[in-house]
């Protein structure tokens, strides 16, 4: 299963895991929200609570999907964000990760704070 975040620009899809979280999300669709960035991080608040998942973590490799529950809200790291240590995408705290990017992360540098996301699943 597949999701697809609209940035109006440009589109990224991702291809859902089998977490809780996942589906969670799923169950939210389509979301719209704002765009909001912390270094090279996109993120947007979602209407949906969940726990973190006991294999949650805060360091995402480009491309992961990840769910902040402190936000609540998706988070997309595509590079440093300001508590990185060295090259890597570390993001506020423990996300679940629930979904893999199938394009270039990197597009959303272009992203600014108060653009319009609008989530759904891809067809």
């Amino acid at each position: 299963m597949r999701i697809r975040f609209d940035f109006g620009t440009m589109t990224l899809d991702a291809n859902l895991l089998d977490t809780p979280t996942a589906k969670a999300i799923v169950a939210a669709l389509p979301l719209e929200a704002s765009a909001l960035t912390w270094g090279e991080e996109v993120y947007f608040e979602v209407p949906v609570e969940v726990k973190r998942e006991k294999d949650a973590r805060a360091v995402v490799v480009p491309g992961e999907i990840a769910y902040w529950p402190e936000g609540p809200a998706i988070a997309i790291g595509y590079g440093r964000t300001p508590i990185s240590q060295g090259s890597e995408t570390r993001l506020a705290s423990p996300c679940n990760i629930f979904a893999k990017a199938l394009g270039d992360v990197k597009i959303l540098s272009r992203i600014k704070a108060g653009a319009r996301i609008k989530v759904s699943l891809a067809d």
